[in-house]
């Protein structure tokens, strides 16, 4: 599958996600969709991530977009993560790594010295024709979700 670009549409994709079953991106047709791709569930700059996009996720739906987010992790560590931060949208589990290769958000990174591939934080605004808008990559937490979202209003 060929990396997506700011200005085309994204290919439609599946991935199994808390809640009413596999997401697709064509089902989300005919609103914005905000995905955003995230390390490890539990951990906490995800952990405060997931919780800036909860606590914005009504202002968000009256933009007229929907939020997602995305990891290795599993369906299990999705539901009981979900759970625990009583997140209001899917979060959808990429253990194959199919549509993370998609946005191009696996990179090498480093912890004590060590190098592993693993998720860079990112965030994609997908308009609701399914064209991708805007990108933000290397996300550092603080105040990203509240720039998302007035990405969002100005679509």
């Amino acid at each position: 599958m060929p990396k997506i670009t700011a200005g085309a549409k994204v290919p439609d994709f599946s991935l199994p996600a808390t809640g009413a079953g596999p997401f697709r991106l064509k089902d989300a047709a005919g609103r914005a969709l905000v995905v955003y791709f995230y390390p490890k569930d539990m951990t906490s700059g995800c952990t405060r991530e997931s919780q800036d996009f909860r606590d914005l996720h009504g202002a968000f739906r009256k933009a007229g977009a929907d939020i997602v987010g995305v990891s290795r992790d599993s369906m299990s560590s999705h539901e009981k993560f979900k759970a625990k931060e009583r997140l209001p949208f899917a979060l959808l589990s990429d253990e194959d790594e199919r549509v993370c290769k998609l946005f191009d958000v696996i990179r090498e990174k480093s912890l004590y010295g060590r190098k592993f591939l693993g998720i860079e934080r990112s965030t994609f605004l997908i308009d609701a024709e399914g064209v991708l808008r805007q990108e933000w990559r290397k996300v550092k937490v603080p105040g990203h979700a509240e720039e998302v979202l007035e990405a969002t209003r100005s679509l």
